[in-house]
């Protein structure tokens, strides 16, 4: 998956990714970090890959993501033992 940082600071972070799936999960997961101030992306027309805007307070925006990315990673193994266990 390609992966453009456009913007880096410690509490802020703009990253422009190729999936819009994604970037909504994301979305979604930062939205649960205490630390997490502003989370949302933008996307200036539909033929243009979206950006994801992360502000933090406390803890980086590139931590945030990770944290994130970790939940998101948690919660997809879970439903994956899940689903063996049900054959």
């Amino acid at each position: 998956m390609e992966l453009k940082i456009l913007k880096n600071s410690k509490d802020e972070i703009e990253v422009e990714l190729g999936n819009l799936t994604l970037v909504e999960i994301l979305r979604v997961y930062l939205n649960k970090d205490s630390a997490v101030t502003f989370t949302a992306w933008k996307r200036n027309h539909p033929t243009e890959k979206p950006i994801l805007v992360v502000n933090t307070k406390g803890k980086t925006a590139k931590k945030a993501i990770d944290d994130a990315v970790k939940a998101i990673t948690k919660d997809l193994d879970k439903v994956l033992d899940d689903f063996k266990k049900l054959k």
